[in-house]
């Protein structure tokens, strides 16, 4: 799912000051404490967690695998959870340290907490922390560049903590989905995307509520309607110029969402990229897509419907367990794992995602102050430092106003190059990776071809095709159609929330695209490879989430 966390490359400043600091080493915790490896297992400067190539983000499969192998699950378990095609991944090669009697004990003790316990405590007191962190966020202009730096500094020790638990937290939500997934094999396999429907409690999905209930209050106003019809550049400020009640109690639960979640949007994690907060056009045109739809199309009654079709699975299910009682017990408990950890693992992003925001608003705030100084030529820019660089830059930022230009020119180069899916041992040279601007096109599709991915959100449902390669792509999306995405991130949500189905280039049962499908209630299927080159943009096509099917009904 690396494309799930950064799919675009990642600024240098990010890296080091947020993963480096803080992220890769809590990996490394979080694995340690669960303990599938020992601390000196790791580099000690620099843990074998995650990697950077040509500036793209990648997971490390061996660590994975490593937890298959430790855990007794098995590295093919954990390549058949990553992969739709596992066979074309470079083969696991076994060594003499990979097998731990210690580490596998430690293991099966953890894996039976994982089967049940009733919540994730310390996940929960992180949110709590997260809110304070949000909560104490000073008021800029009386703070020194000093200051400022020392409060992004002071929360480099929330992300390491938060993503310990994420690392972990992770890996136990694959355990209830596997278990669940042995014991429906035989009797359906797209059962286990069924019985996760409407888990409830999924953090990116409370996002699509509440602009759901932002663009009602658009519908059922003729003032906020008309506001959204002269379009949304500049329609913060028309907004408050309105002076209407209306206008007042719309602006009123704006700012509520935007405390609340100003800090999602596209490539969330890297400092780079614009968040609800610093870029309210991507919630403006959200709530415009949305607003069309009739109040039928309310989220919290398909989630709704999802958790009854589920509950009504899971009770056929035990029917036919009841002779068994380890197998019933069995069911209970990856059911119940399943709910609990999947949840979980989404609230570990969002309070993530709460700290790493806070600390963009931190450099964005230094930055624009430097390009008021004249040493920047925009506030973004200066996200091309590395972490050990911004002391310097602070002391003496006159010589780097050029290095940090030119810095950025390489780094937006990056976005062209299409990075290999896996790098085994060595990355090639980044002259030999192929450049987006230059493929050549996918192959056509045909009336009656299927496009295969992985089963991920059920349901079966035929609409018109509509690409889009980024969040905020102009093309309107009307009830009935099917959206057509590389991958997607938690500011895609709301997008669901006006298609009746999702199709993704890439991704698992796991990936954000599948999750929110399922607690929306709509049919989704991820890894349907080259799926926004090949499926024209209007075409008629039935998306098969049960099977993970794309079937081309008529071309445009």
């Amino acid at each position: 799912n690396a494309q799930d966390v950064m799919a675009d490359p990642v600024s240098p400043l990010d890296w080091t000051f947020v993963w480096e600091s803080g992220i890769v080493p809590g990996c490394r915790d979080g694995f340690v404490a669960l303990g599938v490896f020992d601390a000196d297992e790791y580099d000690l400067e620099k843990p074998e967690t995650f990697g950077l190539f040509g500036g793209y983000f990648y997971n490390s499969l061996t660590q994975s695998r490593l937890f298959g192998v430790r855990s007794g699950a098995g590295w093919q378990a954990i390549d058949n959870a990553y992969f739709d095609d596992p066979s074309a991944v470079p083969p696991y090669e076994p060594a003499d340290w990979h097998d731990s009697p210690r580490h596998a004990e430690k293991l099966a003790k953890q894996m039976g907490w994982f089967m049940t316990t009733p919540n994730v405590p310390e996940v929960d007191r992180q949110k709590i922390d997260a809110k304070a962190v949000r909560d104490s966020r000073p008021d800029f202009e009386g703070q020194t560049i000093a200051q400022i730096i020392g409060r992004a500094r002071s929360l480099q020790r929330h992300v390491r903590a938060m993503f310990d638990q994420h690392a972990w937290v992770s890996l136990g939500a694959s355990v209830g989905p596997g278990v669940l997934a042995a014991l429906t094999a035989e009797i359906d396999p797209t059962m286990v995307t069924k019985l996760l429907t409407g888990v409830g409690g999924v953090d990116s999905a409370e996002i699509a509520n509440d602009i759901w209930d932002l663009s009602r209050q658009v519908r059922h106003s003729a003032d906020l309607t008309a506001l959204f019809d002269g379009g949304i550049d500049g329609l913060g400020a028309r907004l408050d110029s309105l002076g209407s009640a209306d206008a007042a109690a719309f602006r009123g639960a704006v700012d509520a969402f935007m405390y609340e979640h100003g800090s999602r949007g596209p490539n969330e994690y890297d400092f780079y990229s614009f968040a609800y907060e610093t870029r309210p056009e991507l919630l403006w045109s959200a709530i415009d897509r949305l607003r069309r739809n009739d109040d039928a199309a309310d989220p919290r009654a398909a989630e709704a419907r999802g958790k009854v079709e589920a509950a009504r699975l899971a009770d056929q299910l035990r029917g036919m367990f009841k002779d068994n009682a380890e197998a019933l017990g069995t069911f209970e408990a990856g059911l119940h794992s399943a709910n609990v950890f999947m949840a979980s693992r989404e609230r570990c992003k969002t309070n993530l995602i709460r700290v790493i925001h806070e600390m963009r608003m931190c450099f964005d705030e230094i930055g624009r102050r430097m390009v008021a100084a004249g040493h920047l030529d925009h506030h973004r820019q200066i996200y091309m430092l590395l972490e050990d660089e911004v002391d310097a830059w602070l002391a003496d930022p006159g010589p780097w106003r050029a290095k940090l230009a030119e810095r950025e020119v390489d780094y937006l180069s990056l976005y062209d190059l299409e990075p290999p899916y896996i790098v085994d041992r060595q990355a090639p040279p980044l002259a030999e990776w192929r450049k987006r601007s230059a493929l050549a096109a996918a192959a056509p599709v045909a009336v009656g071809d299927v496009l295969s991915g992985v089963a991920g959100s059920p349901g079966v449902v035929t609409g018109t095709a509509k690409v889009l390669h980024h969040v905020d792509d102009d093309i309107d999306l009307e009830p009935g159609d099917i959206l057509i995405a590389p991958q997607t991130d938690p500011s895609w949500t709301p997008l669901f929330l006006a298609v009746s189905g999702v199709v993704v280039n890439v991704g698992g049962i796991g990936t954000h695209a599948v999750i929110v499908s399922r607690e929306l209630g709509i049919p989704c299927a991820p890894a349907v490879a080259d799926a926004t080159q090949r499926i024209p943009n209007g075409a008629t096509i039935t998306l098969n989430g049960h099977e993970g099917t794309v079937t081309i009904d008529a071309l445009p």
